[in-house]
């Protein structure tokens, strides 16, 4: 899940002061004007992500997409779908690729493909689709994201917008998301601890 933040450090108290989650730092993707801290969760993560460069931002769909969503709160941007098969995807939809990349903070270089930016950041309660470069480590698989071990996972995703649409853009993978119609967003995340204790956020 991503969360769209005005500045990333104060982002990261809150998420711990708050929710008991630890951030890490991500990087910077140089050719959107953002940069990223990540939240590890295993086999998958929270990315809280800010501007940085208001000019490269302007002319990328995602730097636009953070900046007019960036605020002080913690607040859902969007969320992402893992696959393989990002050609089959793309040629299923018509959608148009887009290579990223960034350094981490050992200075290893993380690459991916994305699709479905532009019609995510319209309906944001559909995902876009990520595919992760041969050899590129996981992010989710970084460190803990509440100090402890195994980190939290995410149970559920909480929706709104047209079922029937949702499940028309995934396919036949089976996600744990809950849909309400509604005006498409992405309202909420369910965490659970090894505990079993479970948390929503925001």
């Amino acid at each position: 899940m991503l969360i769209a933040v005005a500045d990333l450090a104060q982002a990261a108290r809150q998420i711990e002061e708050g929710y008991g989650l630890v951030s890490l730092e991500g990087g910077r993707h140089r050719d959107w004007g953002t940069a990223n801290r990540i939240v590890p969760l295993g086999d998958s993560y929270l990315e809280l992500v800010a501007v940085v460069d208001a000019a490269a931002a302007a002319s990328s769909a995602f730097g636009q997409w953070v900046a007019g969503a960036a605020g002080a709160e913690l607040a859902p941007l969007g969320w992402a779908v893992r696959t393989r098969n990002l050609p089959g995807i793309v040629i299923r939809h018509g959608l148009e690729v887009t290579v990223g990349s960034r350094i981490t903070r050992d200075g290893r270089v993380l690459r991916w493909r994305l699709a479905g930016i532009e019609e995510a950041a319209a309906e944001p309660f559909l995902p876009f689709f990520i595919e992760w470069g041969r050899g590129t480590p996981f992010p989710g698989r970084s460190g803990a994201g509440r100090g402890s071990d195994p980190p939290p996972k995410i149970v559920q995703l909480q929706v709104l917008g047209d079922p029937e649409r949702l499940a028309d853009w995934i396919g036949p993978d089976r996600l744990p998301v809950l849909v309400r119609l509604g005006t498409p967003s992405l309202t909420s995340v369910v965490l659970s601890g090894a505990d079993g204790e479970r948390m929503t956020l925001p």
